[in-house]
């Protein structure tokens, strides 16, 4: 399952304290993904893609706070470099 907050607000950040996270960032590029442990992440910048296996393409970007959860198998496409804050479990 992938979950899309689209412009999370600042009070929603606070309240998980996301911009504490740790920064990953990726250029422009596809690659398959596995989850072992549930994401939750917010987006810095970028625009992306995600397409579960067997699923529907999930497409967010800056602004947007996203979960994903344990046992997703996926492919990223990242269309415009991603910088997000990310936390696992």
């Amino acid at each position: 399952m992938i979950e899309v907050t689209r412009g999370c607000s600042e009070q929603q950040i606070d309240a998980f304290q996301a911009r504490q996270w740790p920064i990953w960032s990726c250029d422009a590029s596809t690659f398959p993904w596995q989850y072992d442990q549930r994401e939750r992440c917010l987006l810095l910048e970028g625009d992306v893609t995600v397409t579960p296996e067997n699923g529907e393409p999930v497409r967010f970007g800056a602004g947007d706070f996203v979960e994903f959860s344990a046992g997703l198998r996926c492919t990223w496409q990242v269309h415009q470099a991603v910088k997000k804050h990310y936390c696992f479990g």
